[in-house]
């Protein structure tokens, strides 16, 4: 029977699967989600290939888990820096630094190439996980309009403008020590590009 770790069951699968989600991120860092396998995860998280199958039988699966779990963590951590903001402006401050800095962190396969690779119950499981961000962005929106701190627009048409800017990739494809410059030039951009301007306390470079 293999060693369990951390005390119960419970907890042995929690480690695990923490030990497996630090390799996959390490190795999507190194060579991107194509070139990643189930053995070569297994081998850097020192699990052994029958207990790795037993926790994900497939690469299809373990993405899957993993970027519900990195979601779930992402999500609470960008609703408490906006909450964290009184007004509507800070708050988009926040979500779109916030949106920026977790592109230039994570190395997914971009939307479309997703979709190719999961099969279609599987993408819209990891879709899902995008509806509460959506949801976050668009009652910024919706409120930075109704206090007149952005100017009269349909959150319809801003909601995906703006999710769309925070999604190129070519922002934030810089040198390291050239990210937080470009960062703080595309939140300039997102800010200008609703009719709100800086507030006098904004530290955007």
């Amino acid at each position: 029977m293999p060693k369990i770790i951390g005390g119960s069951l419970a907890a042995h699968r929690e480690q695990v699967r923490a030990r497996v989600f630090e390799a996959l991120r390490n190795q999507l860092y190194e060579r991107g989600f194509d070139a990643i396998t189930l053995s070569g995860v297994a081998a850097e998280a020192k699990l052994g290939r029958t207990a790795m199958y037993n926790h994900f039988p497939d690469k299809e699966h373990l993405l899957v888990a993993f970027v519900e779990d990195e979601a779930t963590r992402y999500v609470a951590k960008l609703t408490e820096a906006v909450a964290a903001v009184p007004d509507p402006i800070g708050k988009l401050e926040a979500f779109a630094r916030l949106q920026l800095r977790a592109l230039a962190d994570y190395h997914l396969p971009p939307g479309s190439t997703l979709a190719a690779t999961l099969a279609p119950s599987a993408y819209r499981r990891v879709a899902a996980h995008a509806d509460p961000i959506t949801e976050q962005l668009r009652e910024i929106v919706t409120t930075g309009v109704r206090q007149g701190c952005i100017p009269e627009e349909d959150p319809d048409l801003l909601v995906p403008m703006i999710s769309s800017a925070l999604a190129s990739r070519e922002v934030v494809d810089v040198p390291p020590e050239q990210l937080d410059r470009a960062i703080d030039g595309a939140v300039r951009f997102v800010l200008r590009a609703v009719g709100a301007k800086p507030r006098p306390d904004a530290n955007l470079g």
